[in-house]
């Protein structure tokens, strides 16, 4: 995978294959899109020049508020050539959170889509996607040579999700990001011949590696707008996906569609890619008997230390299930504040950690100490050197003077039949401390009694780990990342439990 100016805006070569599909564009499902990677590249070409001529410098930021789209990765990459920094920023926080990120991190111009138009603040000069005469208008077609970045020139700035507080800016270098794609190459070696489906949104680290690496390596991304389980699963059949990149929660939303499933040839799929959250055992078998061709693999990373620290054993020894991998050659972890070396609170130092926050260094000096990184992740190891996610240290709560790990509890639960999905959160007791509050998501046509699950978990579990509190639910929501919304669902255990009496 040569990169010979270390840009990011340039991970991709276009002559190799200029008229091959680089893009399949599904912001309109009956009306996909097809880019191919000769157009992708002169539109990113075009944005650089735009910027340019717009007046922009070296160093100088640029908001993308938008969904997923052809024009988001021309603007994303186009930034990067002309040495400027790339600032995804989520269309799901409210308009305050995006105005201070759009301050703090002193964006010059901003790139949005028509429905983000009204948020955009009119201090700030913007772009709209979709008035076709005022995009073409700022494009300035013609070739660009991308800038030759210094080692620690920043190529974007991603914002972690501010789930307790405002968001923090992550800077990230085109050095740091180029590592992480080189160990890529490294494990999974040519997937050129891969059509990768995207639905993460583009400002979460998930999408941006993956389309990254997707594109460097000649593949092609079947790129949705957002995630829709229905608008998933029918364009893995209709574009013949071979690689699925998700987050657990979303493919969990696609094997409840049963209806929709049984009507789907999805066969085409070879490797499945989930990260960014826990995978559980029940949901690892679900997954896998639903994409029987399939290899699945648990991936784990951080927006602050990099999207590719772990990867397979060296001795070749297969990957168990719910293992987040093998720590890769080149970077260095220790798993410390625990009760032994083989679990604790996952630190990393690698070439892919980040410098600090932006404009916080108090922040950065609870999570950077000599180039370490605390990410906050409970991990444990097995005797073969294999990592598993346990839970985030800051998830942990306290019933009782026994420690409880919500992740633990979930994927007990989710082996009692009849059980989809699990999710655990803590609410406040007066005699404990805190008690386990349980929301469950049955399978379709199941009918499960509170007192069944809370049996179960008694059987299986610690006594004090089990629930007091069982809520049956739908569905679970997800945040702007698509993970669960930890957040939301506390608050409504909260008010639940302060209604009704535990049994």
């Amino acid at each position: 995978m040569p990169f010979p100016l270390r840009n990011l805006g340039r991970v991709f070569d276009a002559s190799r294959t200029p008229d091959k599909d680089a893009i399949i564009d599904l912001r309109d499902p009956d009306r996909p899109r097809a880019v191919s990677y000769r157009e992708l590249d002169a539109q990113c070409d075009a944005v650089a020049r735009g910027l340019v001529r717009r007046g922009l410098k070296r160093g100088d930021r640029v908001g993308i508020l938008s969904l997923n789209r052809t024009e988001f990765l021309a603007a994303f990459f186009g930034t990067m050539r002309a040495g400027m920094v790339s600032v995804p920023i989520s269309i799901k926080l409210p308009r305050d959170t995006i105005e201070y990120i759009i301050g703090n991190a002193e964006v010059s111009l901003l790139f949005c889509d028509r429905e983000r138009l009204p948020i955009c603040p009119a201090a700030i000069a913007s772009v709209d996607f979709d008035d076709a005469a005022a995009y073409g208008a700022f494009l300035d077609p013609g070739p660009f040579a991308p800038v030759a970045p210094a080692r620690t020139d920043i190529g974007m700035m991603l914002y972690t999700s501010g789930s307790t507080g405002r968001p923090k800016g992550v800077p990230l270098s085109h050095e740091t990001q180029l590592w992480g794609m080189e160990i890529c190459e490294a494990i999974f070696g040519d997937i050129s011949h891969h059509r990768l489906i995207v639905a993460a949104p583009m400002f979460h680290m998930n999408a941006t590696f993956n389309v990254k690496m997707a594109l460097a390596g000649g593949a092609t991304v079947i790129l949705l707008p957002a995630f829709n389980a229905r608008h998933y699963a029918t364009a893995i059949e209709r574009h013949k996906a071979t690689w699925l990149t998700s987050v657990p929660t979303m493919l969990a939303l696609v094997e409840r569609e049963k209806e929709l499933l049984k009507t789907l040839d999805l066969g085409s799929v070879e490797r499945i890619s989930m990260g960014s959250a826990p995978l559980t055992q029940a949901l690892f078998d679900k997954v896998q008997a639903l994409f029987p061709r399939a290899l699945i693999n648990n991936s784990y990373g951080t927006t602050e230390a990099g999207p590719v620290v772990f990867g397979p054993h060296p001795q070749g020894k297969p990957k168990p299930p719910t293992s987040v991998g093998y720590p890769v050659a080149g970077g260095e972890m220790e798993l410390r504040e625990g009760p032994s070396s083989d679990e604790g609170v996952l630190y990393m130092r690698n070439p892919s950690v980040m410098a600090g926050y932006h404009n916080l260094p108090e922040q950065t000096r609870k999570v950077l100490t000599d180039g370490w990184y605390r990410s906050g992740d409970i991990m444990r190891r097995d005797r073969d050197g294999w990592f598993y996610f346990v839970g985030r240290a800051d998830d942990m709560f306290v019933c009782g003077g026994e420690n409880i790990w919500p992740g633990e509890v979930e994927k007990m639960l989710e082996r009692l039949e009849g059980v989809h999905q699990a999710f655990v959160v803590p609410v406040p007791d007066e005699i404990k401390g805190s008690l386990p509050f349980a929301f469950i998501v049955l399978r379709p046509g199941v009918i499960l009694a509170e007192d069944a699950v809370k049996a179960f978990a008694l059987a299986n579990g610690p006594a004090y780990a089990h629930p007091r509190y069982v809520e049956f639910v739908p569905e679970l929501p997800l945040a702007a990342t698509n993970k669960i919304d930890r957040r939301a669902l506390t608050l409504r255990a909260e008010a639940i439990a302060a209604k009704r009496p535990r049994r």
